[in-house]
């Protein structure tokens, strides 16, 4: 007896019907034979936003994207890439450039005869020294 009134308030959901079908891609347009799964099933796209948003400030582009594609908007073709570049690079790895620096760095603020030390914070910047010399 308890368990009849332990299900009163309880939120119940709908469960989906086996009668209702989907319809597919391949239905009603004419699709290439390698074509993924998911553009010939538009049902596994459901839309961006669940949430409701105040109408007042919903723009047209959350509007369309809200909304599941139907078969019309589904491509009918599929060209995939050969990502050999890419693979070539998971590979191995991005080139880094582990080269020895030999050059002089010269700086517009302390002259073209003065190199700049990045490192020595007292001495680099040429308002410290009015002279023109470093220490």
């Amino acid at each position: 007896m308890d368990d009849l009134f332990a299900d009163e308030g309880a939120r119940v959901e709908p469960e989906p019907s086996s009668i209702t079908t989907e319809i597919k891609t391949s239905d009603v347009y004419k699709v290439d034979k390698n074509l993924p799964a998911r553009f010939n099933n538009p049902e596994c796209f459901r839309g961006y936003s669940q949430k409701m948003i105040n109408p007042l400030y919903q723009t047209t582009n959350q509007t369309y994207g809200s909304k599941k594609p139907t078969v019309h908007e589904m491509p009918t073709t599929f060209i995939g890439s050969r990502r050999k570049f890419s693979e070539h690079l998971l590979k191995s790895g991005m080139y880094k450039d582990n080269g020895f620096n030999t050059a002089l760095n010269k700086n517009r603020l302390t002259g073209p005869n003065e190199t700049t030390a990045f490192h020595d914070r007292i001495n680099f910047h040429y308002l410290y020294h009015t002279d023109g010399k470093s220490q």
